[in-house]
Parts: structure tokens; C-alpha cells; sequence
């Protein structure tokens, strides 16, 4: 079966710059970049008010200076939080960007984008859709349209119905026996898995089906190596001081 086209770098860092960066900040992003990373993952969920802002958690506490459900606040009262101060001082007072400050970002400066779709409880398809279309809309013209992700095979579902024309790839954090078929009913382009669980052979088998594979989070520049020997498509990383980023 032919391989879905692939337009993406093998080497993607993790939430904009991994751990040297408050996650999920255009600073963050900025850092990554200065290593040579042409791609970025982030995680995107819905405000109390739908709109999309780069976020992993369901809630506020860990990276930010607010507290309790993210879904709670509006995108306004989102803006007044302070997302950089918990990682150091350098940080202080970073926003929580919106994705289409991303999409100003990334597309501004040729980079590119891998948008995991992380819903709180309960707005799994809410989210899908709502950010699918954003993306859309945010991306419209580009030569290479963001990959959407996600753990929530509601939110893929979601995604495809609301924007079928942007490439998706399913999350796995183990490979059950019908991850294949999981990845056709979604009409994915890529498995992304979490990278233990990669084998030469699985990525052969995804290959042989027509799948792209990308996987998370390594950080060890040994691993790195073995993965892509195998052929692996694309690599997700914290460690963007340590593994260098190429192009091919």
C-alpha cells in the first residue's frame, strides 16, 4: 500500500521546547526554535467560553497561577493568569497563547505544527470539532496543514466530521490488537505511540498498511537513533538541547 504523503520533520519538540520552557508558550516555541526545531507539538483544549488556548491540564493549578477547571474561566479571564512563573523567574508573567497566536507564530516563521486535541472530561467531541475548524480556518492557504492528535478517538472522530480535510494521527499509549483498524475507522495518516511500545516491526507493519508513524517522548539520543534506523517518520522530544533536529 503507498505511504501517505508525509511533509512533516522527523524531529519535533515536545510541547514547544520540552522542560527548558514553560510548556505551551510562545516563549517556549521561540527556545525550541533557537535548537533548529522546525516543529512544535502542543496540547490545545477549550476555554468555559469554546475557545481554543494551549493547555495540557484539566486544570489550571500546575501551570499557571489560577486554580480549579480550565473550562471554568473565559478565554478573557484565562488571559490575566500568569503560565510562566511556576517554571522560573526569566518566565514570569508568560501568557497562556490562544492557538491562533500560534498560528501567527508558526506560520510566520515557516514552522510547523502538531495540535494534540486534549479535551477536559465530558467535551470530547466539543473539542474535536471546535478545534479542527479553528485550524482550519487559522491554516487556510498553507502549504502544510497542522496534524492533529489526540488520546480520544471521540475527538479524531469529531475532528474528521468537522474538518476532513486535515491529517490526523491517533494516540496510543499501549498498542492494543485492533490498533490498525482503529487507525482506518479514524482514516488517520499516523499512529503516534508512545515510544516503548515501537518495535522495527510494528513500524513496518504500519508502513506496509499505509500508516506514517511518529512517537513521544524521547529524550534519550540513543533511542533516538534506533527509532528512526527503523524507519520511524517522526520523532517527539523534550530533549531539543541534546537531539538534534534535521530535516530529512
Amino acid at each position: 500500500m503507498t505511504l501517505a504523503a508525509w511533509p512533516y520533520p522527523r524531529h519535533v519538540a515536545h510541547r514547544g521546547a520540552g522542560k527548558l520552557a514553560p510548556e505551551n508558550t510562545l516563549a517556549a516555541f521561540r527556545h525550541g526554535a533557537s535548537f533548529g526545531y522546525r516543529m512544535f507539538e502542543f496540547d490545545v483544549k477549550l476555554s468555559g467560553d469554546g475557545r481554543p488556548v494551549l493547555l495540557h491540564d484539566a486544570t489550571l493549578d500546575r501551570t499557571t497561577n489560577g486554580q480549579g477547571r480550565v473550562d471554568a474561566l473565559t478565554l478573557g479571564e484565562i488571559a490575566m493568569l500568569d503560565a510562566g512563573s511556576w517554571h522560573s523567574p526569566a518566565y514570569a508573567g508568560e501568557p497562556v497563547p490562544t492557538l491562533a497566536a500560534i498560528a501567527r507564530y508558526t506560520r510566520a516563521n515557516g514552522l510547523f505544527v502538531n495540535i494534540e486535541i486534549k479535551p477536559v472530561p465530558g467535551a470530547e467531541w466539543r473539542t474535536g470539532a471546535a478545534v479542527a475548524l479553528d485550524a482550519q480556518a487559522l491554516w487556510a492557504g498553507s502549504d502544510v496543514l497542522p496534524l492533529l492528535s489526540s488520546f480520544s478517538e471521540e475527538s479524531l472522530e469529531a475532528a474528521r466530521k468537522a474538518a476532513p480535510g486535515l491529517p490526523r494521527a491517533l494516540l496510543l499509549d499501549e498498542l492494543p490488537p485492533d490498533w490498525l483498524e482503529r487507525l482506518r475507522r479514524l482514516d488517520c495518516v499516523a499512529l503516534d505511540a508512545n515510544h516503548p511500545v515501537l518495535t522495527a516491526e510494528v513500524i513496518r507493519a504500519a508502513h506496509a498498511a499505509g500508516f506514517r508513524v511518529a512517537c513521544y517522548t524521547v529524550n534519550d539520543p540513543a533511542r533516538a537513533t534506533e527509532l528512526l534506523s527503523w524507519g520511524l517518520d517522526t520523532l517527539i522530544t523534550d530533549a531539543v538541547d541534546l537531539i538534534a533536529p534535521c530535516q530529512g
